[in-house]
């Protein structure tokens, strides 16, 4: 599983150096010239949808997730507060909206889009890196996009910076609770040793 460093008002502009997003695009297109299987989350957020859905990309970097979901029939609008990976997005996966803004504080209809998601994902570590106190904000404002019947789906390591009882108290102060958790995007079974969690959550 790859984890992606894509986000939103981020410790990713405090805790990495200069070039640091030009050495991600470049290694996410090399990746994928040597076939990497860069579509696993994809996978999993294709078979919630409805066909042709809408889903709403969050914290979507070089845009493998999103661009992935388009080729599979979606309407696929991804953010992201990089604009280098955004740019990246664009040219790498035309066809999606690639969009720079801040998870924390996003308003899709400002940006143009005002039809609301039938889900949102945050794939990659997205949680883990958005600045620390903006856990809960980032869930609120990406859910407060998605229908009621919609979903969010949340992937990261749970040993980086934020714990699992941590992660858990953000989804219900936003307004969400959790349907279901995975150890991995694949959908093998939680357990409480496991170093990921993959959950899907519901409007509480």
């Amino acid at each position: 599983m790859i984890p992606s460093l894509a986000i939103v008002l981020q410790r990713w502009f405090t805790d990495t150096k200069d070039g640091h997003s030009e050495w991600y695009v470049a290694r996410f297109r090399r990746l994928a010239a040597e076939g990497a299987d860069l579509a696993g989350e994809a996978r999993l957020v294709d078979a919630m949808l409805p066909p042709g859905g809408r889903v709403l990309d969050a914290g979507c970097g070089t845009g493998r997730v999103g661009g992935a979901l388009f080729e599979r029939g979606h309407d696929v609008v991804g953010v992201d507060a990089d604009a280098v990976l955004v740019q990246a997005a664009r040219v790498d996966h035309p066809g999606p909206q690639w969009l720079v803004a801040d998870l924390a504080s996003l308003d899709m209809t400002a940006l143009g889009e005002v039809e609301p998601f039938d889900g949102a994902v945050l794939a990659g570590n997205v949680i883990v890196f958005v600045a620390p106190g903006t856990e809960t904000d980032v869930l609120s404002s990406v859910a407060r996009h998605v229908t009621p019947a919609g979903f969010v789906v949340v992937g990261f390591h749970v040993d980086r910076h934020l714990t699992l009882s941590e992660f858990d108290e953000h989804v219900a102060a936003a307004g969400l609770r959790l349907e279901h958790r995975f150890a991995t995007w694949d959908l093998r079974a939680w357990h409480h040793d496991a170093d990921f969690a993959v959950s899907v959550l519901r409007h509480a």
